[in-house]
């Protein structure tokens, strides 16, 4: 896997954290997603690329503003 940046790093800490703060397993959030919990996790540790769409899935999923994910 590709050396990640400390900016994107920082991105992943905040949606694992907004998942966490929503009090939701990744099986809980990829179900509430329509998505596998591979999904979840893929996108959780950089080993899939979130985009624009999918972020603003995960905001309106974990109940947060999408701007939570790059303060």
């Amino acid at each position: 896997m590709a050396r990640l940046s400390a900016e994107y790093t920082r991105f992943l800490r905040r949606l694992r954290l907004a998942r966490e703060k929503a009090g939701l397993t990744q099986a809980e959030a990829a179900r509430l997603l329509g998505k596998r919990q591979a999904y979840v996790w893929k996108s959780e540790v950089g080993e899939r690329r979130v985009d624009v769409i999918e972020l603003k899935q995960f905001a309106e999923g974990y109940g947060v503003p999408i701007a939570v994910f790059y303060k």
